[in-house]
């Protein structure tokens, strides 16, 4: 992944005020702003997927969605569930219009839009929102439903990516405070994290199932 990088001209020359002032704008890189296009595509992609599966079941309760493979790949089983359901209606409707949101905002960097900090700020709090709602999602699945859905593990990865490259860009461009340490690894090595993070995430799928996989 390329290293995404934020725009921190001032919005007139010789201005001296700092990059967290509300009254500046502030654009992002073509990176960052494919980054959030791709992510939000594979995001609406997987939703809109299990929107109409879940449509199809719910029509039809012995309907098999094409990614239930087998006992542990059951993407009906997640479907089925309570937690499915969380906010009282499908998870991936919800998703539909998140993911959405974040398509129109790389599509607007992309196309040279400068936002106050307000946005960025926002835009970050959506993205841990998601994050969050997303690990609350994989302890779930992986412990209480005991099985994995292929589609959620696909908005899972782009959620994880989306939070980690926005808040780098925030980071790094004043937006949000940090240590001049915390602003340099972020410079040079803000792949890391959402490595990390989802290989964390695989290692706990890896040995929830270890002998499944290995048998």
């Amino acid at each position: 992944m390329s290293e995404t990088k934020t725009a921190t001209e001032g919005a007139s020359s010789g201005s001296s005020r700092p990059a967290a002032d509300t009254g500046r704008r502030v654009g992002g890189s073509t990176a960052l702003a494919l980054l959030l296009v791709l992510t939000g595509a594979a995001g609406v992609l997987a939703s809109w997927v299990i929107t109409l599966d879940k449509f199809k079941l719910l029509e039809d309760p012995d309907f098999t969605p094409g990614c239930s493979i087998n006992p542990v790949v059951s993407c009906g089983s997640i479907m089925k569930s309570d937690q499915a359901e969380a906010f009282g209606f499908p998870n991936p409707l919800l998703g539909l219009v998140t993911y959405a949101i974040v398509v129109c905002v790389g599509m607007s960097l992309l196309a040279r839009a400068r936002f106050p900090r307000w946005y960025w700020l926002t835009l970050n709090a959506g993205t841990l929102f998601g994050v969050g709602f997303c690990t609350w999602l994989q302890f779930q699945s992986l412990y209480r439903i005991n099985a994995l859905c292929l589609w959620c593990c696909l908005a899972w990865a782009a959620t994880i990516l989306m939070f980690w490259y926005v808040t780098s860009a925030n980071i790094r461009g004043g937006l949000l405070p940090a240590p001049h340490w915390l602003r340099g690894f972020f410079g040079e090595f803000t792949w890391v994290l959402p490595v990390l993070h989802l290989g964390i995430i695989g290692m706990l799928i890896l040995t929830r199932w270890w002998d499944f996989w290995t048998g």
